[in-house]
């Protein structure tokens, strides 16, 4: 469980690079202030979704995987603009990557809590 949690933060930050990067050095806005109230807004939903995340529990990753598609969609946006493409394509790989691991970790998650459950069960 612990490769799966790696994995998913591994895929949160290089979302987050990867709109820090477009957002401050490839497609600036004409200010500052307002490059950084924007970039905030874009990574708002991955960090309420990290606590939780980050406590292995199961709402959290399934949030994160919730989430994700919002990444997805915006990463088919840029594909389909020449000058984003390859930004728009690592977007689209992380964000599948994200829903993907998610997407499993909650799974194992659910069935290791079932399994509890059984075993608990049977002890009393």
């Amino acid at each position: 469980m612990q490769g799966w949690l790696f994995l998913t933060f591994i895929m949160v930050g290089s979302l987050i690079g990867i709109t820090g990067l477009r957002q401050f050095f490839i497609d600036p806005l004409p200010t500052t202030t307002l490059n950084a109230v924007w970039f905030f807004i874009q990574v708002l939903p991955l960090l309420l979704c990290l606590p939780s995340a980050l406590r292995g529990q199961l709402k959290g990753m399934f949030f994160l995987c919730l989430v994700s598609t919002l990444y997805f969609i915006h990463g088919v946006l840029n594909v389909f603009d020449p000058a984003l493409f390859y930004w728009g394509a690592a977007e689209l790989f992380f964000a599948l990557g994200l829903c993907g691991i998610t997407a499993l970790y909650v799974r194992k998650l659910r069935e290791f809590n079932a399994a509890n459950e059984i075993e608990e069960s049977a002890d009393r």
